[in-house]
């Protein structure tokens, strides 16, 4: 089952434009500032798992967003609803990750 618009639509609005969505293959794909922060899969939330967030968010549960993928934080969206509490999750999840590396044009 792929997640719905307006689940996006919710998570966009809680973190007041902080972090964006980009569809990839039915599901989404979070950033923030430019690095991948989490995945909504099935209308769910799935955190890149950190030490920080991890703190941040005791108790929770841990699984993979899809089949064959590491276990990332699952986020209930319960706890979307605190924006500030929420948003602040993934800003401490992307200061733990790694920039990423450029892009190599495509050739053409």
């Amino acid at each position: 089952m792929a997640t719905q618009h307006r689940t996006i639509d919710f998570l966009l609005e809680q973190t007041a434009g902080a972090v964006s969505a980009r569809p990839m293959f039915g599901e989404y794909g979070v950033y923030l500032d430019g690095k991948m922060v989490g995945l909504v899969c099935d209308d769910q939330l799935y955190v890149k798992p950190t030490a920080a967030g991890r703190a941040h968010t005791e108790p929770v549960s841990e699984a993979p967003p899809y089949p064959g993928a590491k276990p990332h934080l699952m986020i209930e969206m319960d706890r979307w609803e605190d924006g500030d509490w929420f948003t602040h999750l993934l800003r401490l999840t992307a200061s733990e990750l790694p920039t990423p590396k450029p892009r190599k044009p495509k050739r053409t």
